[in-house]
């Protein structure tokens, strides 16, 4: 009888198998540029917004299915602070395998995943790797959870799904971060497409960064979101906040980025920010502005 490593490989390469029928490849002005991923069977897909760069909502790309079937499809809805991008099928087939979409809150620092795609052109692409970090990148118009894996990615994976051991997408791979991959989580990308998207924004673009034991006063968090850009007359700007500045919390009591941003994402109108510029920390008065359009 098979031992136990051989039946549980023998599932999960089953699971990918299923998967990758999900996984389409994304064509704009004649060559393939990137994955997608069928999110459900009336003919969505999503792929990342920069796959489809220069396409407004209406144009038209091709969508090559994982049985070498060529479809028509449309740029329906596009997100730039998410790099997300939903394609329409023009005339969607009775058999679309739709992708079976998971619970990206679910996830933990070393849970194995994989990654689908068409790195350099080879269609269905599987790489395998596990979540090292769970955290905050900043869009233009605040900031948003991503999922840190060392699963390899290479140009044709954008878009592709990020897998977690369920063969459940939890994650739209978007770009590497030195030789990490950070993805959109699933639970980000569902709340986009429902319509969810409006959401109070500070106008920064922001990155995680580690706070120096010798910087950090008592009870103050490890880390906090470094201002790396600042949106051209954005509530951030106006509110006189600075590139280099570092985001601590809120004086509300919100430490750390992923308590920051949960913090900003329910606030009303205006949110006090902690935060520290040149070693010294100070409280600042923001008034919020929205975000989420769809273009």
């Amino acid at each position: 009888m098979p031992s136990e490593a051989v039946r549980a490989s023998s599932a999960g390469a089953q699971m990918v198998g299923r998967a990758q029928e999900s996984v389409v490849q994304v064509r704009s002005r004649g060559r393939g540029v990137g994955a997608g991923v069928i999110w459900d069977a009336e003919g969505l897909v999503l792929t990342n917004l920069h796959v489809v760069t220069g396409r407004r909502p209406g144009a038209k790309v091709a969508v090559v299915l994982r049985d070498g079937r060529k479809l028509d499809a449309e740029v329906a809805k596009r997100g730039q602070s998410l790099d997300l991008a939903v394609l329409r099928l023009q005339e969607a087939p009775h058999d679309l395998p739709a992708a079976s979409v998971g619970d990206s809150d679910a996830l933990r620092v070393g849970e194995l995943v994989h990654a689908i795609g068409h790195p350099w052109g080879r269609l269905g692409a599987v790489t395998a790797g596990v979540v090292s970090g769970l955290g905050v990148a900043g869009g233009p118009g605040g900031g948003t959870r991503y999922v840190q894996s060392d699963v390899a990615l290479a140009p044709g994976n954008s878009g592709g799904p990020l897998l977690n051991a369920r063969g459940e997408v939890v994650g739209i791979n978007a770009m590497l971060f030195g030789r990490l991959a950070l993805s959109i989580p699933s639970n980000a990308a569902s709340a986009w497409l429902a319509g969810e998207g409006r959401r109070p924004r500070l106008g920064v673009r922001i990155l995680p960064v580690e706070i120096p034991a010798s910087l950090r006063g008592p009870g103050a968090p490890e880390e906090g979101l470094i201002v790396a850009a600042l949106e051209a007359g954005g509530p951030a700007e106006k509110a006189g906040l600075l590139v280099g500045d570092v985001l601590l919390g809120t004086e509300e009591g919100a430490d750390g980025p992923g308590s920051l941003l949960d913090t900003i994402a329910v606030a009303g109108e205006t949110v006090r920010l902690r935060l520290m510029r040149g070693g010294k920390i100070s409280v600042v008065d923001v008034t919020l502005g929205t975000s989420g359009r769809a273009a």
